[in-house]
């Protein structure tokens, strides 16, 4: 039998019930060419591994002191037959059955090295939630090829108008097999899709922003949770390009407020009044952890260390 067109990868840990509703749309994908399905699973405790195989995944098992966002998405990639890689986060979930096939249409041109796709909310999150997700880049509707101009560097960019280029996002995201070869996801704690972007752009290649494919994707965060991942993705822009997204007190009170009075006019807009209670406490976590972040200090609060995803 030839190698497929296509190859589905997804890195799992304990992710039994986000996985149920997750393989049976990948399993009604239809994708000219074929598709294998490979997972690495971090030693999960629940039914993930049994889940996966019933849904025809070839799975490797590995211990969570090999896993890395970076590692074990390469690993995945060095397992594949597939002239295009698709990466799923287990808790993704794309819509329609030509979800895979639309995502890879972009290969098209040869330049494309990765296409993405929009990220939106489900339709039962809390308004908190669904705001923040509607906030991102991620969200847009408009398609984009983004592509640096001959001679340019990202870094000779204006700031916004790199961070914009970089929005690469593995939630869901296709990846030209031969691309990533030349180039593999960099070993990072956070933000091996965005390091990677940037390298790709660098090397000539092109990215693409496919928002035709939709993809329903959301963590529900706590104050304590919230000040750990948004300290994480602070502390990764501060190593990666020198941006402090909350550099002092000033900009902590002013992310504060915006933040907050962002939550009042989205309640007030779509409803969720019951919400807001968590407001002040939620977005005092996201701009504290984002000047911690900034700042390169270390997580003050123990135990929340454990809350950042695996996957």
């Amino acid at each position: 039998m030839g190698a497929p067109r296509v190859s589905i990868l997804i890195p799992t840990r304990n992710g039994e019930r986000d996985l149920a509703r997750l393989l049976p749309v990948l399993a009604a994908q239809r994708v000219e060419g074929g598709i294998e399905f490979l997972a690495t699973d971090t030693s999960s405790s629940d039914g993930s591994v049994e889940l996966l195989r019933a849904h025809a995944f070839a799975v490797e098992s590995i211990a969570p002191a090999q896993f890395g966002h970076g590692r074990t998405r390469n690993a995945l990639a060095a397992r594949a037959r597939g002239e295009f890689l698709v990466f799923f986060s287990q808790d993704a979930l794309p819509e329609g059955a030509d979800f895979v096939e639309k995502l890879v249409a972009p290969f098209a041109e040869e330049r494309v090295a990765g296409s993405y796709a929009r990220i939106l909310p489900h339709a039962g999150d809390d308004a908190l939630t669904a705001r923040s997700v509607l906030a991102s880049p991620q969200a847009a509707s408009a398609p984009a090829l983004f592509a640096l101009p001959s001679g340019s560097k990202l870094e000779d960019l204006p700031l916004e108008e790199a961070l914009r280029m970089l929005g690469f996002c593995n939630v869901a995201s296709a990846v030209r097999a031969s691309a990533l070869r030349e180039l593999p996801f960099p070993e990072l704690v956070f933000g091996e899709d965005f390091a990677w972007a940037a390298r790709a752009l660098g090397l000539g290649w092109e990215l693409r922003f496919t928002p035709e494919c939709v993809v329903r994707h959301a963590h529900h965060y706590g104050p304590l949770t919230a000040f750990e991942r948004f300290r994480v993705d602070a502390a990764f822009h501060r190593r990666a390009h020198g941006h402090r997204l909350r550099p002092g007190l000033a900009g902590l009170v002013r992310g504060f407020g915006h933040e907050c009075l962002a939550d009042f006019a989205y309640v007030r807009a779509h409803g969720g009044w019951g919400t807001l209670v968590r407001s002040p406490f939620l977005r005092a976590g996201q701009v504290l952890g984002q000047l911690y972040g900034s700042r390169g200090w270390r997580n003050p609060f123990p135990g929340s260390e454990a809350t950042r995803e695996m996957v």
